[in-house]
This record gives C-alpha cells, structure tokens and sequence, in this order.
C-alpha cells in the first residue's frame, strides 16, 4: 500500500491524537515555539518565533503537496493542548521504507510517555497498514537524549553519516542513524509498546 499524500491521516488512542499539520496550527503551537527557543536547536530549521514556526509549517505543508513529507500536529489528549509536532519523510513508495523524523515535542511535554505514545501509532501505521519494509530514524550526533529515546524504541544503529546537514548557524552536523525492519515489529510492540497497547 502507498502512502496516500491527499489523505487527512489521523492517528490516535486514549493519549494523543495526530493528525495533518495544517496552517491553522500555527497559532495553536505558537506558546511551543515561544516557550522553547532552543527546542530545534540540534535541526536545520531555525525556531522560537511565531514568524520562524510559520514559515517552518508553510514549508511542511508546502512539502506535502509535493510528496516529499507529511507532517502531522501532535494533540496531548491528557493535557488537552498541542504538542509538537512530527512527520514522515525521505519517503520511497518503491522501496517500502520512510524516516519518522523532525520531531518536536515541548519540553512540558517531555518524559511524559507521550513520544512513545507517538512513535507506536506512527510504527504501528508504517509496519500494519502501509506495509512498509523499513523505517528510519535519524538525530544529530550530538543529541544523546534523541539518541537514547530510538534506541529503547528497538532502533538499530547503521552508522553515521559525517558532514550531513548545513544547521541555520552554520554548523555542519553528523547524523547518526537508525532503523527498524518490518520482521522486528511484532517483537517490539509486545515488549517494548506492551504498555501502550495494555
């Protein structure tokens, strides 16, 4: 099965609600953006004003249209406000494979089971109805909590790709990557996810 561009995929359960990442969220997670600046600060993207989350969500909407990414808002059913926000891209519908990835959640927000939450419908979504082969997971060398976060979600270290990405300060970062394969999901979601799913 394709990943359906045209389609408003929303996916949820009792704790979060993800659904298409539209302009109108840009008031909506316009108090993420304002309250943490440097929440992008290991991204290409600049953040932290209202002007800088509107152009970064024109460009994710935009990039929808083309194909090349579809972006979803992140909806905290248990705080009742939005999130962050997160999306699939580098997606290949010959290959069965896409990357879960930018990947931004409040600090509030944080270590609060909510990722996890995420990652397992966006999983669940990629292995169980796409039929996906592979997903990729990749984050700055430099991040570690990024780093920690996709290893106890089952991620397997590939290596990492040197001199990757041009940061918005100019830095050149290393990515370091990651992925899941489709036989190894079932594994995952009854060990890793049991909790989610109880």
């Amino acid at each position: 099965m394709k990943l359906n561009f045209k389609e408003d995929i929303i996916l949820e359960n009792d704790r979060v609600r993800l659904e298409p990442l539209t302009i109108e969220h840009v008031e909506l997670l316009t108090p993420i953006a304002i309250d943490n600046p440097t929440l992008l600060k290991y991204s290409p993207p600049k953040f932290g004003t209202v002007d800088y989350l509107k152009e970064y969500i024109i460009r994710y909407v935009k990039m929808r249209t083309q194909h090349l990414i579809y972006a979803f808002a992140i909806y905290d059913k248990q705080k009742s406000t939005y999130a962050g926000s997160t999306s699939f891209m580098n997606i290949s519908q010959v290959d069965e494979r896409l990357e879960i990835g930018s990947t931004w959640i409040g600090k509030t927000f944080q270590r609060t089971g909510l990722n996890r939450h995420c990652k397992y419908l966006l999983m669940q979504y990629v292995f169980e109805t796409l039929q996906f082969e592979r997903l990729e997971l990749r984050t700055d060398e430099r991040n570690i909590q990024s780093q920690t976060a996709i290893k106890a979600i089952g991620g397997q270290y590939e290596g990492t790709l040197r001199g990757h990405l041009l940061m918005s300060d100019g830095f050149r970062r290393n990515t370091v990557c990651y992925s899941i394969l489709k036989d190894e999901w079932k594994d995952i979601k009854s060990t890793i996810f049991k909790t989610v799913t109880e």
